[in-house]
């Protein structure tokens, strides 16, 4: 389960933001972007130009729905760890704490640029 009530780690794969952008097209503002999407074997975690989204797939048929929200904006600081040099599977993780008092942590499964998503977090909280 993906969702911003728990410190917990969450296995994420990439994939297309054209996979879920009519998940979450009702929710996006005026001139906000889906970046980057990964997913665990149901869940979702969308990173837009304003926030991070998180879909949260209950039941056993996939109805219903869970989404989270949390903007950039509420961001403290990050740390990015990126894979090894000789890793079968490369792996890299990113930690988000927020003005709460939440930390996120999140682990990424294979080929994934953590360094993008390092600056593109720092463009929108610096």
């Amino acid at each position: 389960m993906i969702n911003f009530n728990n410190n917990s780690v969450w296995n994420l794969r990439p994939i297309e933001v054209s996979v879920v952008k009519d998940e979450v097209t009702g929710l996006l503002i005026d001139g906000e972007e889906i970046v980057l999407a990964f997913k665990t074997v149901r869940d979702q975690l969308i990173f837009t130009n304003k926030r991070i989204i998180s879909v949260d797939i209950q039941g056993v048929t996939g109805a219903r729905k869970s989404y989270s929200s949390m903007p950039y904006s509420k961001i403290q600081f990050f740390t990015i760890q990126t894979p090894g040099f000789v890793e079968i599977i490369p792996d890299s993780e990113l930690i988000l704490t927020f003005a709460n008092g939440f930390t996120a942590k999140f682990e990424f499964k294979g080929n994934v640029d953590i360094g993008k998503i390092g600056r593109m977090i720092s463009e929108y909280v610096l």
